[in-house]
C-alpha cells in the first residue's frame, strides 16, 4: 500500500513558475513508476508528466520544455517543476503511482493550480 500526498498548488500569474511536491508512504518507492496527471474544470484527466525507477521521463506535448518532473528516492519523493506557466494549466494535479506487477496504482488527493492574473 502507498499513500500519496501533493502539495505546493496554489495561485500563480502567467508566466510565473511552481513547485509540486508528492510524498508517498509505504514500501517500495523506487520500483514505482511515479506521474503528475491533471484535471481541468469540464474535462478529463489527462498526463502530464512520468518518470521511471531509472529516472526515463515522459512529458505531455503541452509542457515540453516548461516542466520538469524528478524524483528523490532517498525521500519518497516526486516533484514537477513548472515554469512559464499559462492559463491553460490551471487544473486539479493528481500523483500516481504505477507499478506493473501486479498492476498496482494508487493516486494522490490532488491539488489545485490555478493561473491568472
Amino acid at each position: 500500500q502507498v499513500q500519496l500526498v501533493e502539495s505546493g498548488g496554489g495561485l500563480v500569474q502567467p508566466g510565473g513558475s511552481l513547485r509540486l511536491s508528492c510524498a508517498a508512504s509505504g514500501s517500495g518507492f523506487s520500483v514505482y513508476v511515479m506521474g503528475w496527471y491533471r484535471q481541468a474544470p469540464g474535462k478529463q484527466r489527462e498526463l502530464v508528466a512520468t518518470i521511471t525507477d531509472d529516472g526515463s521521463t515522459n512529458y505531455a506535448d503541452s509542457v515540453k520544455g516548461r516542466f520538469t518532473i524528478s524524483r528523490d528516492n532517498a525521500k519518497n519523493t516526486v516533484y514537477l517543476q513548472m515554469t512559464s506557466l499559462k492559463s491553460e494549466d490551471t487544473a486539479v494535479y493528481y500523483c500516481n503511482a504505477y507499478r506493473s506487477y501486479k498492476r498496482l496504482e494508487y493516486w494522490g488527493q490532488g491539488t489545485l493550480v490555478t493561473v491568472s492574473e
